[in-house]
């Protein structure tokens, strides 16, 4: 069989092709550890290594698209797990995986504490914009939190001495990292009010989640929300992002950017000095100028005091006469006033309405006295004809009379039916009583008793 005859002859290109296809495929997106050697970055910002463990090795590949992200920069000798696929290098025939995620071996479980701690906190309300503080303007006192052998704390010396000398800076040294960095980070904090400053600003240099894990821990994170005084982080570069940050009243991208957020420039305030000194003296040149105008006028006004008080006598003078006239003629008025009034006062004297008053009070006594005297008489004649004829119907007049009132039971007897034999009556008579027992009763009328009698 001949070579021309075979059916499945393939260049080395379309063989490699043809794998490629096969192993992306099939090993579209897996998770492998391993450890970094041979890493290299070129030019072009790829990244190119090898993983391997006790048995085997992988080429790897990451583009620059994708190894933005990743902070630190891995190094040789890394524990890392990276997410890809599985690819063949065709021009070389080189079996490799393409990488588009890179974590620091633990960096998964930590990341799912990260975000679930955030998400926690962040649902209580620790990261709201409206219990932040406010940065003053221009501070007077800056406390730094970090350790005092970092990059990041000469970055920030150098930016404030050179944009605002006048600052005055307090160091807290801490560990930013390690066991003891939790205690000592929360202590500088409770510490850092009591020296009184503007602003505390904690900061440190980049590294892994597990570098910076120090600033995600809860208790790091409340001390800072806690603080009363306005705090700033600092931490890491532009893409490394703490829990921390979120908690900060402020957070910088990093601490040379942190220095520059929280000062003023001093150049700027010195030209801004300058001009406000210009616009001050011009102001104040023109309010003197103003001044010395009207310094001038008030002086061309002034009189000389003696001639003042040479004028201010003659007019006292003439007040004095003045007043001396108006005094004579105001008594003259008076005095010629009382002499009316007293003229008026003799002619319409009490003396004439007194004595008319008197005789018209006799005349009315009088009237009085007659009129009392006719009322009196008549009164006394009509008391004497009522006593008549009170005499006249008395039942006294009866008695005197002979006649006597009969009473029984201390009730008047008007009839024969109202006794019977037996019954003691008491019999009135003109001077006394008598006190009678009947005997017998009758219908024998006065009339006829008197007839009989008569008779």
């Amino acid at each position: 069989m001949t070579v021309d005859s075979h059916p499945a002859i393939l260049s080395v290109s379309d063989l490699n092709r043809q794998a490629r296809i096969l192993l992306e495929q099939n090993f579209n997106m897996i998770w492998v550890r391993g450890e970094i050697s041979n890493f290299q970055k070129p030019a072009s910002g790829h990244w190119y290594f090898t993983l391997k463990d006790e048995g085997a090795q992988l080429r790897c590949a990451m583009f620059v698209n994708r190894n933005r992200a990743v902070r630190p920069m891995p190094k040789n000798g890394q524990e890392v797990v990276a997410r890809g696929r599985v690819s063949l290098f065709e021009n070389r025939g080189e079996y490799q995986m393409i990488v588009d995620a890179l974590q620091a071996q633990g960096e998964g479980a930590l990341r799912a504490a990260y975000d679930a701690l955030r998400l926690r906190l962040s649902a209580e309300g620790l990261f709201d914009n409206d219990r932040k503080l406010r940065l003053p303007e221009m501070p007077g006192r800056l406390v730094v939190i970090s350790s005092s052998s970092g990059a990041a704390l000469r970055d920030v010396l150098s930016v404030l001495a050179r944009r605002y000398p006048v600052l005055e800076v307090i160091l807290i040294p801490v560990a930013v990292q390690g066991e003891n960095a939790e205690h000592q980070v929360i202590d500088a904090l409770h510490r850092a009010p009591a020296l009184n400053p503007d602003i505390i600003l904690i900061t440190r240099g980049g590294g892994s989640l597990e570098d910076l894990w120090t600033f995600n821990l809860e208790s790091v994170v409340r001390a800072v929300a806690a603080c009363p005084i306005p705090v700033v982080s600092a931490i890491g570069h532009e893409t490394d992002v703490t829990i921390f940050d979120f908690a900060a009243d402020l957070r910088s991208p990093t601490p040379s950017a942190a220095a520059e957020m929280i000062t003023p420039d001093f150049m700027d305030l010195s030209h801004r000095f300058t001009l406000a000194r210009r616009s001050l003296m011009r102001v104040a040149y023109s309010d003197i100028t103003t001044k010395r105008h009207r310094l001038l006028a008030a002086r061309a006004r002034l009189m000389d005091p003696r001639r003042k008080l040479v004028q201010q006598m003659q007019r006292a003078d003439d007040l004095d006469m003045r007043l001396t006239r108006a005094m004579r003629m105001r008594l003259e008025r008076a005095r010629h006033g009382y002499v009316l009034a007293s003229q008026r006062l003799h002619a319409s004297g009490p003396q004439r309405q007194i004595q008319a008053v008197r005789v018209s009070v006799h005349h009315l006594h009088l009237q009085l006295r007659n009129s009392m005297q006719r009322s009196l008489n008549q009164h006394r004649a009509r008391l004497q004809g009522l006593t008549r004829t009170l005499t006249a119907v008395s039942p006294q007049a009866t008695l005197d009379r002979g006649y006597a009132i009969l009473l029984k039971d201390e009730l008047p007897l008007t009839s024969v039916s109202q006794t019977a034999p037996g019954d003691a009556i008491t019999a009135y008579v003109h001077d006394g009583r008598l006190e009678i027992t009947v005997n017998e009763t009758g219908r024998s009328t006065w009339s006829q008793a008197l007839r009989e009698t008569r008779e």
